[in-house]
């Protein structure tokens, strides 16, 4: 995984968090579920990279 790619799904996933946060204060259930969206996305990149990253060693 780059460098380029951990910081991409790191950033994504804290705006996620953020998201979900202000959702909750709010009371916004649309903006925490794509928050939650969001966080979940980040998620399945950064495990697709740990995938290529393995048949690469």
């Amino acid at each position: 995984m780059g460098l380029d790619d951990k910081i991409g799904n790191a950033a994504e996933k804290l705006g996620g968090k953020g998201k979900e946060a202000a959702g909750n204060a709010t009371g916004d259930e649309s903006l925490k579920a794509e928050g939650q969206g969001d966080q979940a996305k980040a998620d399945v990149k950064q495990a697709g990279e740990k995938v290529k990253d393995a048949f690469k060693h």
